[in-house]
């Protein structure tokens, strides 16, 4: 009979933490405040001189020739795919995990997301599944790299050469990241990141896209301003008022004040993600002797930057289903999340692409087995430890 003091929090026991760890979390120094300040004291809020200089450390940061600021991860999607002038009825490769950005950004362009299975140990985009997919109409592709993991570009590149398509790689979760030495922001056509308070650079709300090609980072820049060729900035040192609309755009530009941020917090990016494998490295160790759980696999020769840390829950060796593991882990203090439900199980999908179970069954199974814990560079070496504690309490009371 299990006593008081091994009961689960959610069956009445003492919670491991009385405080709920967020699953990530943003940080903020004294540094960034004084940069965002230093912004507000000037002649510039926004289109000013400091989103050319974040642009120039986002691409040095990445490799890339050049980059481009949009106002979130998701106006980067869409920026990448009007890059490409995807529209009515080419077809665009999309993993089936990822957040519905991924697809979206077809969608916004008439086009018609082509949903690919994943691997099932890395939930990255499965090049065996993506062959399957690709019809005459395919135009281009879209990979994520999962939880910031690079997807197998060798793979995947090769068979987008076969086809002639272009590809966006979808970096969100992988800045800083590297597959064979080759820095994420440089495989692919496109790349795009997120600067979202819980990815591993934060503006507030902001996105990029990096690339090789000049041409398309000028269209792109073009887009992000309504489809205007100059902004206020550019004309004020021209002292000119003249400006041309050439192109049906959107207001996706990203202020002086958030690139402030941005400037700031990049500058901590690989200390971030270094304290991020060390907290995945300590994970990795004592889940390596918990055998209800599975950490995703790592590929060979890749660099993973942490955004996010999943586990698989091994079903078959439990008395629970995930989310009464999940419910347990929130009861105990620890703030989990599970990402993603797959995108072709929303509605959106399944009413307006006819999309539904049973198409991509390796991301399917992985969504009813998953949990994403807390990882983020300001967590304390209790914090781990007390996730690791609450984590091996639940699955040890719910071990058949």
């Amino acid at each position: 009979m299990t006593s008081i003091s091994d009961k689960l929090a959610i069956e009445g026991g003492v919670p491991v933490r009385t405080e709920t760890l967020p699953y990530g979390r943003h940080s903020v120094t004294d540094d960034d405040i004084e940069s965002v300040v230093r912004v507000l004291r000037s002649d510039w809020l926004t289109t000013g001189p400091l989103v050319a200089e974040f642009e120039g450390a986002v691409a040095k940061a990445t490799g890339a020739d050049h980059a481009v600021v949009v106002s979130n991860g998701t106006a980067a999607l869409h920026s990448a795919t009007y890059a490409l002038a995807i529209g009515p009825g080419d077809e665009v490769a999309v993993p089936a995990m990822t957040f519905a950005a991924s697809a979206n950004c077809v969608v916004y362009q008439g086009g018609k997301p082509v949903f690919v299975d994943v691997d099932p140990d890395t939930l990255t985009m499965d090049p065996t599944s993506l062959r399957d997919r690709i019809t005459p109409k395919t135009k281009a592709l879209i990979t994520v790299d999962y939880a910031g993991q690079p997807c197998d570009y060798d793979e995947i590149l090769k068979i987008a050469r076969q086809h002639n398509l272009r590809v966006i790689d979808d970096a969100c979760h992988a800045i800083g990241g590297s597959y064979k030495g080759r820095p994420v922001g440089t495989l692919t056509n496109l790349s795009t990141f997120s600067f979202h308070p819980v990815k591993h650079v934060t503006s507030g709300e902001g996105g990029a896209i990096t690339t090789n090609d000049e041409t398309l980072a000028q269209r792109m820049r073009i887009f992000r301003n309504h489809g205007i060729t100059t902004d206020h900035w550019q004309r004020a040192k021209q002292q000119s008022w003249f400006y041309e609309m050439v192109d049906l755009g959107y207001n996706y530009r990203l202020s002086d004040i958030n690139c402030a941020l941005g400037l700031s917090q990049l500058t901590r990016l690989q200390q971030g993600i270094s304290r991020r494998r060390e907290i995945a490295n300590a994970y990795d160790s004592a889940f390596a002797s918990t055998p209800e759980i599975s950490p995703l696999s790592v590929m060979p020769d890749v660099y993973h930057a942490y955004h996010i840390y999943v586990v698989q829950v091994n079903l078959d060796l439990l008395d629970a289903n995930r989310d009464q593991v999940a419910a347990a882990l929130r009861a105990e203090g620890i703030g989990i999340n599970v990402h993603y439900v797959p995108v072709h199980l929303h509605p959106f999908y399944q009413s307006q692409f006819g999309t539904g179970i049973g198409d991509c069954p390796a991301a399917e199974k992985a969504y009813e087995r998953m949990i994403t814990l807390p990882i983020f560079p300001d967590m304390s070496e209790k914090d781990t430890s007390d996730v690791i504690t609450a984590v091996q309490r639940v699955m040890n009371r719910y071990s058949k």
